[in-house]
């Protein structure tokens, strides 16, 4: 697959201080299965680190994972929110169909013999856009796709993950969604978070923001009569993007204001401020400021070993330690 280039242009001729937009991608938030399958495949088996470990904001029942670089930067998380119970999740329109991950040049060897090891369902590797590609499937059925990345840098390696460094994942390479029509998101994309259409590939439009590169690229593919996604295990909850502070994330939710389309107040997730909204074609977009971080209230070496909780369920630990599942770390499971 190879995509037509395009030029990009200026949006309504004018640059203004909108069209500055987001970073890039800061996070992606899944439901998953078990928590402990959960665990055992980002953690065991990919070989990311758990950055933080806390409970759903709006339901402390149920845990809240991260996982990412051993920094846990912006850019290389992976979220769920463990619902084993749910309704299989249902990749469509309104929905994120593939996360896919960034790993270096001659590493896809490695993958397959790993995934084959740990029987993780995965695809025959392909060349998409001039890169080599491997399809897979996390135990819940979430789409994944790991993408050699040939500018590839892994900012931060943590050095407990079993996967060696010079094959390790480095974080997001980029994220596809399905529409049903390409023009109203593409307007949300352009407009509000300063992407530019850059490429297309017969019903694939390719945006980037902020120069391009990992973590800086959406995929739309338009399926005017698909099925419409469906929330559940194995489906993605939302994107988030990343923001530098408040002050321009103040700014991003006045234009979706000046848009129609609702927007939530700000919420702070303790480890990042955030704002929600859907894309008329139904994703749910955060747009989510880099600080303060995942050492806002752990050091840098001890990030993910212990279950924190948003202030307000504090009171509430002994309780809630009772009623969620316990965890084993994969290294220390035999």
């Amino acid at each position: 697959m190879q995509y037509r280039a395009l030029k990009t242009r200026m949006v309504r001729g004018v640059r203004n201080k909108y069209m500055d937009g987001v970073l890039g991608i800061h996070h992606m938030t899944a439901i998953s299965g078990p928590a402990q399958e959960n665990l055992d495949f980002y953690a065991g088996i990919l070989g990311l680190r758990l950055v933080k470990l806390t409970v759903n904001f709006d339901d402390p029942s149920a845990y809240h994972l991260y996982y990412g670089d051993g920094a846990g930067n912006p850019g290389t998380i992976l979220t769920f929110f463990p619902y084993p119970n749910g309704h299989q999740g249902r990749s469509g329109s309104g929905q994120v169909s593939v996360t896919r991950l960034s790993v270096p040049p001659g590493s896809l060897g490695y993958w397959l013999d790993r995934l084959t090891q740990f029987e993780i369902d995965f695809d025959h590797p392909q060349t998409k856009n001039g890169r080599e590609s491997l399809s897979f499937r996390a135990p819940d059925g979430l789409e994944l796709e790991l993408v050699v990345n040939p500018n590839y840098d892994i900012r931060a390696y943590w050095d407990q993950s079993p996967v060696p460094k010079n094959v390790a994942i480095s974080g997001m390479d980029s994220i596809q969604i399905i529409e049903r029509t390409l023009e109203p998101t593409k307007e949300i994309l352009e407009d509000i978070l300063g992407f530019q259409l850059v490429g297309q590939h017969e019903d694939i439009y390719r945006f980037e923001v902020n120069g391009g590169g990992c973590g800086k690229t959406i995929e739309v593919v338009i399926d005017p009569t698909g099925p419409s996604g469906r929330q559940g295990p194995g489906g993605v909850h939302h994107i988030a993007f990343r923001t530098e502070d408040e002050n321009s994330q103040q700014d991003r939710r006045i234009q979706v204001l000046e848009r129609g389309l609702r927007v939530s107040a700000v919420m702070d997730r303790d480890y990042f401020k955030s704002i929600y909204f859907r894309e008329p074609g139904g994703v749910l977009f955060e747009i989510a400021t880099d600080p303060p971080g995942f050492t806002v209230d752990e050091t840098p070496e001890t990030i993910g070993t212990s279950l924190r909780l948003p202030k307000q369920y504090e009171p509430m630990r002994t309780q809630i330690e009772h009623a969620l599942p316990p965890l084993i770390m994969p290294s220390h499971r035999k």
